[in-house]
């Protein structure tokens, strides 16, 4: 296994512990105060619990080696995962409104409110650190199912604060209802944070391009390029949970024999490579020049040119992503 499976896999081991301890001091919260608003921040966080043993799971699962039956390996599982995480947020969120507006129909005696805030605030510090530290772990790692678990617990830690104002009024005031509004401003936060990560998941399922990669790729490929690339088009870049897929075409002088074209080729892949540090795989098609690219090629000496050189075409998202041939009438 990859160190940087190893690592991932050992973050999500730490999350869902910490997710254990603070629904355990959470429901002790409850129990202490009888608050619907420390109630529904404690069902939140069963699904923090439930989605952190589900996201343990999958990395597990993405983490196996490519097989004979999933010849693009399994990190796929990584969104399936997060989009489950997403469902059970917004579900739990549905919940929240419905007992809040129940505690407005049929309000209940709140007690021990002083304790109940000091528990719920150490749950809110904590969220927030090991929330940040996933966060930063699943970047770094390009781990889909760390950062929405971080996302999260992030979330999780500004609706608490929110929480604890709504619990401070009403142990400054004696308002029961406050209890309720608390709770229903919750239910909504975390609602737009399950659609966020569901939305999320969806997008990688569905291999919606990521402009970000894109750009990324595109401003590499800039930077170093090279007189013999001609132009490179049709490219397609697939995320399978931080590893990258990426297939394209590569124009070449027409005249040049296979070697010297893969040689070519291997300069592209070895960059590109280098720059996502050993996380992709490439299909690359070799197409020839054509004599309406002369004008955008600056190849020295080339005894094959038709029309003089004009100027280059800068590679852009647009004209990259395209299936055609670089031109200067496009």
């Amino acid at each position: 296994m990859q160190e940087k499976q190893v690592n991932t896999i050992r973050m999500q081991k730490i999350l869902v512990s910490v997710s254990v301890l603070l629904f355990i001091v959470k429901v002790i919260a409850w129990l202490i105060t009888s608050s619907v608003a420390i109630l529904t921040d404690a069902m939140e966080s069963t699904v923090n619990v439930v989605a952190g043993f589900i996201g343990l799971y999958s990395i597990i699962l993405s983490s196996k080696p490519k097989d004979k039956e999933h010849p693009y390996g399994h990190g796929k599982v990584e969104f399936l995962s997060s989009a489950v995480e997403g469902v059970l947020i917004s579900i739990a969120g549905l919940i929240i409104i419905y007992e809040a507006i129940n505690n407005l129909v049929h309000p209940h005696e709140i007690k021990k409110l002083d304790y109940g805030i000091i528990l719920i605030a150490i749950t809110a510090v904590v969220n927030y650190i090991v929330g940040q530290i996933c966060v930063n772990k699943g970047k770094k790692e390009n781990s889909p199912i760390l950062i929405a678990s971080g996302s999260h617990l992030k979330s999780d830690t500004y609706s608490t604060l929110g929480l604890l104002v709504g619990i401070l009024l009403i142990l400054i005031t004696g308002e029961k209802w406050i209890d309720s509004v608390a709770a229903l401003v919750f239910a909504f936060i975390i609602i737009f944070t399950g659609y966020k990560i569901i939305r999320r998941s969806v997008s990688g399922i569905m291999d919606e391009t990521d402009n970000e990669i894109i750009d990324d790729i595109i401003k590499v490929l800039n930077q170093h390029r090279e007189v013999e690339w001609v132009d490179v088009h049709n490219m397609r870049v697939i995320n399978y949970a931080g590893f990258y897929h990426i297939d394209c075409h590569l124009t070449v002088p027409f005249y040049i024999n296979v070697n010297e074209a893969h040689h070519l080729l291997d300069r592209l892949t070895n960059l590109l490579t280098k720059h996502f540090k050993e996380r992709v795989e490439f299909f690359v098609h070799i197409d020839g020049c054509m004599p309406h690219q002369c004008n955008l090629c600056n190849i020295p000496n080339c005894n094959q040119r038709k029309t003089n050189f004009i100027r280059h075409v800068q590679w852009t998202n647009e004209n990259i992503l395209s299936n055609n041939k670089h031109s200067l009438n496009q």
